[in-house]
């Protein structure tokens, strides 16, 4: 599946005249994503944009959600993000310039039920973005930027398909994709989508907790309705988890997000 996805891609950006090179990662495997990014350099060339968009949800509530499942939502929503950087960082600050993109989300600021493992690895992703600018720019890398998205729920990637969401609609993909160059050609540090949110966040330090409680819950009454994955017993928490691969025939518990969906409503 991902890899059908990959080549449709690759076959688009070169049917409008253009150069684009596919490669399958396993972002579970700190190992694979080293090898990978040599394989880049070695064949692309210098990476000067990093965009870590990859991610997964287990939607389930933590007593529910087996071990293997939690360790996989950090692998791949922010650990990976360490072993990227660190990949291609380096060129970037030997040329100072360069620009990395952490697709983070709002749920990396405001918690939601069934989703406690991706709410903390999407908090973790905010605070490796900051943490990273300030880095950076204490070194003295002025050319080397980065910016933080944090969207709603998105429709057509797999994750939120069936999400209970009142008030505030579903993101379109492509509306995402938009703002997300408008912040890198602009170097926006920080995203919100949809923007209104920058002016509703702070309430959240000055209301009263039992407040904000009741209008999370009434916004979003249930973010996973139908279960992504299948009851298990708990014993099957201390099974081992196998590794994550990006290619369907591995038979990954989930749907991942590291390919672009499927763009019906928009031609090229």
């Amino acid at each position: 599946m991902f890899t059908s996805c990959l080549e449709d891609t690759v076959k688009l950006v070169k049917g409008i005249g253009g150069k684009c090179y596919g490669y399958v990662v396993d972002l579970a495997s700190r190992e694979d994503i080293y090898r990978v990014a040599k394989k880049v350099e070695d064949e692309v060339g210098r990476v000067n944009l990093l965009i870590n968009n990859a991610g997964v949800v287990s939607g389930s509530y933590l007593l529910q959600t087996p071990d293997h499942l939690i360790q996989r939502t950090f692998d791949v929503n922010i650990l990976a993000h360490f072993w990227t950087v660190k990949a291609f960082l380096p060129a970037m600050m030997e040329h100072n310039s360069g620009h990395i993109v952490t697709i983070a989300s709002m749920a990396g600021h405001v918690g939601v039920a069934k989703l406690v493992d991706y709410c903390s690895s999407k908090a973790a992703a905010c605070g490796f973005d900051e943490a990273l600018r300030l880095e950076l720019e204490t070194q003295g890398y002025s050319g080397v930027k980065t910016s933080l998205i944090c969207p709603y729920f998105i429709r057509s990637t797999g994750m939120f398909e069936e999400v209970n969401s009142r008030f505030v609609p579903q993101l379109n993909s492509n509306d995402v994709a938009d703002r997300v160059v408008l912040a890198i050609r602009t170097d926006e540090p920080f995203a919100l989508i949809p923007g209104f949110f920058r002016v509703l966040l702070p309430f959240k330090l000055l209301v009263p907790w039992p407040c904000m409680s009741e209008l999370i819950r009434k916004l979003v009454p249930d973010a996973v309705p139908v279960p992504i994955h299948p009851t298990r017993p708990a014993t099957d928490a201390k099974v081992p988890a196998k590794p994550v691969q990006l290619e369907a025939k591995h038979g990954a518990p989930g749907p991942m997000t590291v390919m672009p969906p499927a763009r019906h409503d928009r031609q090229v």
